[in-house]
């Protein structure tokens, strides 16, 4: 039987960022060095193939560090922690590595530094999650508010709006942020934002590319976790450049080829924490059952990579 013709297209960038490929790498190489098993507190990042992946290697993971024995090492996941959180590691005698993505560490500091001036703090965000939790955190008790859409922000009370400035969570709908940030500004023509954005270039690029081809696609998959802020972004982002059907999935396994029938061209892409071996599935389930020919969309070259923390350097 003739297979139907599909056309695959291909986002890039896609998948890993430099702050992903980091973390994986800083728990790899704490086994290495320390032996397993290492502690990770909370999944690493939001991907449960690579979460099952560092289990086998010999991570654990837990929600929080009192279930982490003593004399065990510890790693932060990319999304960053709340103050109390070293500070606790430190109290104990852990040993511990920061596996906080460095563009996080920025809004962290710039964080700092507003409340250092006398700034209130305002956050453009999705509550609960875990890089907001850890923001928030880096601050007194109420220092930050929480602003998660325009609607939001248009009824935000503010102590001084002389003395105001805002912060991003780094995995925004960047369209989505600006609406927010207009309202604020306009608001408060006074409020200070971050010289260059908080929104990671990772997350740009990919919805960047996301907007050029959706348009021109049937249908659209983001391969990425349910509980990952930027896949679930890039699915908005899809839907809203013009592909309203666009699902997020997992891994092969887990995709609903029915989506795909009668498709002529299916876009592909991945969130910053879905491995590329992810996308290969997929693509390979996909030529499985159609006759695949395979275009790619770029919209830039990412080169940007991070260092190891000091005690994993060498070796």
């Amino acid at each position: 039987m003739t297979k139907a013709a599909l056309t695959i297209v291909l986002a890039s960038p896609r998948g890993f960022c430099a702050g992903v490929d980091r973390a994986i790498h800083i728990v790899e190489r704490a086994i290495e060095l320390y032996g397993a098993p290492v502690y990770v507190r909370h999944e690493i990042v939001h991907n449960r193939f690579v979460v099952e992946t560092l289990k086998a290697k010999g991570a654990i993971f837990v929600d929080e560090l009192d279930e982490v024995p003593d004399g065990v090492p510890v790693v932060f996941s990319a999304h960053g922690v709340p103050k109390t959180v070293p500070a606790e590691a430190e109290k104990r005698g852990l040993i511990y590595l920061d596996a906080t993505c460095p563009l996080v560490t920025k809004v962290h500091r710039e964080a700092e530094m507003h409340h250092a001036l006398g700034r209130q703090i305002v956050m453009i965000g999705h509550a609960g999650h875990p890089e907001v939790i850890g923001t928030l955190g880096q601050v007194p008790e109420g220092a930050m508010l929480l602003v998660e859409n325009t609607a939001q922000a248009e009824n935000v009370r503010v102590s001084d709006p002389q003395r105001l400035a805002f912060i991003t969570q780094t995995t925004l709908s960047v369209d989505e942020a600006s609406a927010v940030i207009a309202v604020l500004r306009r608001r408060f023509p006074n409020v200070v934002g971050p010289r260059k954005e908080d929104i990671c270039y990772a997350t740009t690029n990919r919805q960047a590319a996301v907007k050029v081809m959706a348009p021109h696609c049937d249908a659209m998959m983001v391969i990425g976790a349910p509980n990952s802020s930027n896949s679930r972004r890039l699915v908005e982002v899809a839907v809203r450049a013009g592909c309203p059907r666009s699902v997020l999935v997992q891994r092969a396994e887990d995709v609903d080829w029915g989506l795909v029938a009668g498709v002529g061209r299916l876009g592909i892409t991945a969130g910053a924490s879905a491995p590329e071996l992810l996308v290969l599935e997929v693509i390979a389930a996909a030529r499985a059952r159609f006759d695949v020919t395979i275009e790619e969309v770029k919209v830039t070259d990412e080169t940007l990579s991070f260092k190891l923390p000091l005690q994993l350097a060498g070796g």
